[in-house]
């Protein structure tokens, strides 16, 4: 990849809308242990991995500009070392083994950011392939179809004639170049660069089970790469592992291929679920360590330069890879700190009584520089496969260290996070008088957070189990984004008796779930559960958009090559002048979606379940439900004086009247 070639980046448009085991078990991390790396297994090694737990381009990377400096001044090391010197070559063909969450929507991206480099996709199951290659995804993130339709089917040649612009922009035919496929040997022989994106469980049998992580399909994953990749290629474990992992990658590369030398990356993701897409289209920052010789260096340059077709150099920071793949465990470890933080502020708030409200004690710290305010939102709890899983990591990593003061303190992140969800299941049972029997018990949402359909270790789970050993009569539950079987899946692994099981019902409407409910917990934030006066957009989001439309009018017009940053800004200036809804394709150049065959499953699904996504109507619900008709609300999501004026009693997340 010839630096001196590239051309010079364009302005970018404003935003739019030691290999030590891991643990993952709360019981076996409190206490000091003795682990040993488990055995290489043979199993395939992504069948089972979860879906995780969201038009051209510059025609050239940026040119890398010598020493340049980052954010905090600290001169880049990749930069700093390789003025004059050769790359690895051009990037035609990249592989991602993996087609989960992390690997899916990060193929995707990349690949709608550089069409000239074609991007495979592969995986072992074949069922989330034929998703991947439908209209079905198997995955629910907001704008995931749309960038997999431009890459996976590619654009149609369009002219375009928009109020604002002082000419006709020709945005030309684009080739598809993202591919879906379980042809795992081809994609990986013609691969310059390889992402792994496996799953990691934890150990369900042998040492450690229960506590360390299984990094089997990561192993067998590496297995399959060293007999094929060519020689020069570069991997990239891309999957949430245990710090060293790189290490043991490089050992089996070197096991199979002695002659070879491969270069190890860790990049790892930082992907929010429910806004993943929005998070690899604009990132904070994208983490890059390599080994910090000359080779390694030249390798992260040059996965650097893909990720620089979008990304600014400056928020692309190379370190070396254990300290890249102990920042991801200390970053997910930080931010449920601080959700633990004012957790635990807002059991204060709620037994110190006397109008002590927790929402007006965020607003005042976060108006702190040194804090801001993100994070900062009282809550029943954090859920999902991401949080829990990496503080246990970094727990055990400490406890290895043989440091169990700093142990304990990252576990006292997790015991306040535990005491959370079942103090808020203690108060639902306390304010109906000590008893559920008889009752039935409306659940508002199941997903872990809202914008996904994410539901392993979602505090509902957990919630549901503790309400469930009280008996009530009924525990509806109602999702707009999770299916019916999914959320079923979960309950059934939660532990609970035949009895207790068939209390529970899944219902595809709030109107069923509420009816005749003695109380109402709303567990996850969907704007659906906050009411029928919801504006269709906030402010920051029109004016956003306006920003976008104004930079489109400015500058798009007068550039020679489009890029699909460039195609964003446009997209959003049709939007600003057009009253009408425009959809995900305001300019009508993604072409048709293949109509899907007359057996597809997510079809019938869809159509036998199709879920409710009209707003909760509380004056309605209030005629529906029993007294003493309590909401429970677990998100601080609807407005406490107008459910009050209803006939409601409301109890919020620290609330202190």
């Amino acid at each position: 990849m010839d630096a001196s070639s590239s051309p010079a980046r364009p302005k970018m448009p404003p935003r739019l809308p030691r290999s030590l085991p891991s643990s993952h078990s709360i019981a076996s991390t409190f206490s000091p242990g003795s682990s040993t790396p488990g055995s290489w297994t043979v199993s395939p090694w992504n069948r089972d991995t979860p879906d995780t737990s969201p038009p051209s381009s510059d025609a050239g990377s940026p040119k890398l500009q010598a020493k340049q400096a980052d954010d905090s001044g600290r001169i880049s090391p990749v930069e700093g070392s390789l003025d004059g010197q050769p790359r690895f070559g051009v990037v035609r063909s990249v592989c991602f083994v993996g087609a989960g969450f992390v690997g899916g929507p990060t193929a995707a991206v990349i690949a709608y950011h550089n069409p000239q480099i074609q991007v495979n996709v592969v995986d072992l199951n074949e069922e989330r392939i034929k998703s991947w290659n439908s209209a079905h995804l198997p995955i629910h993130e907001d704008g995931l179809l749309k960038v997999v339709r431009t890459a996976r089917d590619g654009a149609l040649n369009k002219t375009l004639v928009l109020p604002g612009l002082p000419r006709a922009i020709e945005l030309k035919q684009r080739q598809p170049n993202l591919v879906f496929s379980t042809r795992v040997v081809d994609a990986i022989e013609e691969a310059d660069i390889i992402f792994i994106c496996v799953n990691t469980p934890t150990k369900t049998h042998g040492i450690g089970a229960g506590s360390m992580a299984d990094v089997s399909a990561i192993e067998s994953a590496t297995r399959t790469v060293a007999k094929h990749a060519k020689e020069g290629a570069i991997i990239v474990e891309k999957s949430t592992v245990p710090c060293g992992t790189a290490q043991m990658i490089q050992d089996i590369l070197r096991y199979y291929r002695p002659d070879v030398e491969f270069e190890v990356l860790s990049n790892p993701e930082f992907l929010a679920e429910g806004t993943a897409v929005e998070n690899l289209m604009h990132p904070d920052r994208i983490l890059i360590g390599s080994a910090q010789t000359l080779a390694g260096l030249r390798a992260a340059a040059v996965v650097k330069d893909v990720y620089g077709a979008w990304v600014p150099a400056a928020r692309i920071v190379t370190v070396n890879t254990f300290s890249s793949e102990l920042a991801k465990l200390v970053a997910n470890t930080m931010l449920a700190q601080r959700i633990s933080s004012v957790n635990a502020v807002s059991a204060m708030c709620e037994e110190l009584g006397l109008g002590a409200d927790v929402e007006d004690v965020s607003l005042a710290i976060g108006k702190d520089a040194r804090l801001g305010s993100k994070f900062l939102q009282a809550g029943v709890g954090f859920g999902g496969s991401c949080f829990e899983k990496d503080i246990l990591n970094l727990a055990y990593l400490a406890r290895e260290l043989h440091l169990d003061v700093v142990a304990d303190y990252w576990l006292a992140v997790l015991r306040m996070n535990e005491d959370q969800r079942r103090r808020y299941a203690r108060n639902v049972v306390r304010e109906l008088n000590g008893s559920l029997r008889g009752k039935k018990i409306a659940i508002l949402g199941f997903a872990f957070k809202d914008g996904t359909n994410d539901t392993r270790n979602s505090i509902a789970v957990h919630v549901i189990k503790d309400l469930a050993m009280e008996m009530p009569r009924e525990i509806a539950i109602f999702d707009p984004g999770c299916a019916s079987a999914e959320i079923r899946e979960e309950v059934e692994k939660a532990g609970l008796t035949a009895s207790q099981l068939e209390r529970i019902k899944i219902l595809t409407n709030w109107r069923d779930c509420v009816q005749e409910a003695s109380a109402v917990c709303i567990l996850t934030p969907w704007k659906q559960f906050r009411g029928r006066k919801l504006g269709s957009a906030t402010s920051s989001n029109k004016k956003a958009r306006k920003l976008a439309a104004d930079w489109a009018t400015s500058c798009v017009a007068d550039k020679a090559d489009i890029s699909e940053m460039d195609i964003l800004a446009l997209e959003e200036l049709v939007r600003d002048k057009s009253s009408a809804t425009t959809g995900d394709d305001p300019l009508e150049r993604l072409a048709p979606l293949a109509p899907c065959p007359e057996e597809c499953s997510h079809c019938r699904i869809g159509s036998a379940e199709a879920h409710d996504q009209e707003p909760v109507d509380w004056a309605e619900v209030a005629g529906m439900m029993q007294e003493p008709r309590w909401v429970f609300d677990g998100r601080n999501v609807v407005n406490r004086l107008e459910l009050q004026s209803l006939g409601f009693r409301v109890r919020g997340i620290g609330k202190g009247f």
